[in-house]
Order: structure tokens, then C-alpha cells, then sequence
């Protein structure tokens, strides 16, 4: 027999089998990628290390949903901006990764090199190196907190129970039905904001 004209596992398909799995039910084990593909999990296991090693997979496809051209060629609060707004939306359509990616440590080297795009602007706009990872992490909270709450009913409060809590029942029916973007748009101005004045009044990047 020939050989077959395509692979019949690559990283990619790993990748692209795990994170079906984790949008479906939550989480992933190397032997259910395997039988999705159809192989045997040693099979896996010679391209990917490990379960460490597909996460770091679910991590990439992820990312790579995010428009890297909006650190390019613009101010550093402009950039900011629009990357944690590309951001949001990519980790949006996979909520079930968010946890499993937010507590292992990023190791991929098409994640990094956005992260290290960041950094370098940050230090270019003058930002002392002790402040750059702080922004960093500030802006991935804020960015996966909220894309988290985007997959939360629209309606957090239940105040039809018979529980008196009018004031809130009001600014629940003043909110309608965009209280998540509204509350990231407050938060990452606010957030934003903050920073500006870090670079104005705090430590600054050597020259």
C-alpha cells in the first residue's frame, strides 16, 4: 500500500479535536482526542506533550483568532484597546477553555510572541519593566472575566422570586440586555485611564 497522500494525525487535528471537546462538556483527556481521531492514544502522544502539551495547542487556535494587526502602528492605548477587544471576542466563542487555560502556564510560542509584542509596546510608550507584566495581567483579567460573563444569561439577577429588592430590579430593567459589553467598556476605559496615569506619575523605562 501507498503511503496516504495526508497525514492521518497532526497537531493541528489535535488541537482542533480537543477544543471541540472542551466547547461540548468543559474538559478534554488525551484518550478522548484519540478516539475522536480514531488512533491510539500512544498516537497522541508522539506529537503532543502530553495533556500540558494540548492545552498549549487549545491555547494557539484560540490566539490565533485574535487580529494581531491592532498593536500595529497606532498609540499604545489605542492598541491596547482594540487587541483586548479582538481578544475578548476570540475567547468568547470558546468559554469553557477560559479556566483550564487561565491556571497553566502559557508555554506556546505563537502566544508568547503576542505577549512579547505587548511588552515591547508597553516599553516603547515608557513604562517602567516592573509595571509591563501588572498591565499585562490587568488586561487579561479584565478580558477574560468578561468573556466568561458574555456566556452568563443576560439576566444575572433573579428578582421575580417574591424578594423584595426593588432598587435593583429597577437598574436591572434600566441595564437591557447589553450589561456585559457595557460593563467591559466601563471597565477597560477605566482601566485604561489608570495606566495612562501610571505612565505620567510612576517609575518610567530608562532611556
Amino acid at each position: 500500500m501507498g503511503r496516504p497522500r495526508k497525514a492521518l494525525l497532526d497537531r493541528e487535528r489535535i488541537g482542533a479535536t480537543a477544543l471541540e471537546l472542551v466547547d461540548d462538556k468543559g474538559d478534554f483527556s488525551v484518550p478522548e482526542v484519540a478516539r475522536r481521531l480514531g488512533v491510539q492514544t500512544a498516537s497522541v502522544y508522539h506529537h503532543v506533550d502530553g495533556r500540558a502539551g494540548v492545552i498549549e495547542l487549545l491555547r494557539e487556535r484560540i490566539t490565533d483568532e485574535i487580529d494581531p494587526g491592532t498593536l500595529d502602528g497606532v498609540a499604545w492605548d489605542v492598541a491596547l484597546e482594540s487587541w483586548a477587544r479582538s481578544y475578548r471576542a476570540a475567547f468568547a466563542a470558546h468559554p469553557r477553555a477560559i479556566p483550564m487555560l487561565m491556571t497553566s502556564p502559557v508555554r506556546a510560542p505563537r502566544v508568547l510572541a503576542q505577549y512579547e509584542t505587548v511588552a515591547g509596546l508597553l516599553l516603547a510608550a515608557g513604562f517602567a519593566p516592573s509595571l509591563v507584566l501588572p498591565v499585562i495581567t490587568g488586561l487579561d483579567n479584565i478580558v477574560l472575566g468578561s468573556a466568561l460573563d458574555m456566556s452568563a444569561p443576560d439576566t444575572m439577577w433573579d428578582v421575580s422570586a417574591g424578594v423584595e429588592v426593588p432598587r435593583l430590579a429597577t437598574a436591572q430593567a434600566a441595564t437591557g440586555p447589553s450589561r456585559a459589553d457595557q460593563a467591559f467598556d466601563l471597565t477597560l476605559a477605566g482601566f485604561l485611564g489608570h495606566c495612562r496615569e501610571l505612565l505620567r506619575t510612576g517609575p518610567r523605562q530608562a532611556p
